[in-house]
């Protein structure tokens, strides 16, 4: 059983977009600075285009698909449940490995510390929420593969 690939890619497009709006809109009230992202991915990738370029790729399509095809099924609970816990994986990984390895820091203490943290957990919270309601209830593949050819 697996969600739907394809709205599972609508459902991490949405999340990024609503996580790198959370970033740049809502984390200056929070923490009284951007959490510029593209910056720091771009600060080693060449740019901040290429940054944000990678930051999408990674929201849109790696982190889905490792949802559908890796995750999903190990997960307990409704989708909304199952993409939760997801962003909470997202989120430690990008604290205890993706941060420090930018010069953040574990946990970003070298870039806000508490507030840059429960920002950043707050936006991996919703990208995990939005991809697990879009991407749907997991579906036996056989069944669905026979109900498209009873059509």
């Amino acid at each position: 059983m697996r969600p739907n690939v394809s709205r599972a890619i609508l459902g991490g497009w949405v999340g990024t977009c609503a996580l790198t709006l959370m970033m740049y809109k809502i984390a200056p009230i929070m923490t009284g600075k951007a959490m510029d992202i593209a910056a720091m991915l771009g600060s080693m990738m060449g740019g901040w285009g290429m940054g944000m370029a990678i930051h999408f790729i990674n929201g849109s399509l790696v982190f889905p698909l490792a949802y559908v095809f890796l995750i999903y099924r190990l997960l307990p609970g409704p989708p909304v449940l199952k993409g939760t816990a997801w962003g909470v994986v997202l989120w430690l990984v990008v604290q205890l490995m993706l941060m420090p390895m930018m010069g953040a820091g574990v946990f970003s203490m070298n870039a806000g510390g508490m507030k840059s943290v429960v920002s950043s957990l707050i936006g991996h919270l919703v990208y995990g929420a939005l991809l697990g309601v879009i991407a749907g209830a997991g579906v036996d593949a056989g069944a669905g593969q026979a109900s498209v050819a009873a059509r």
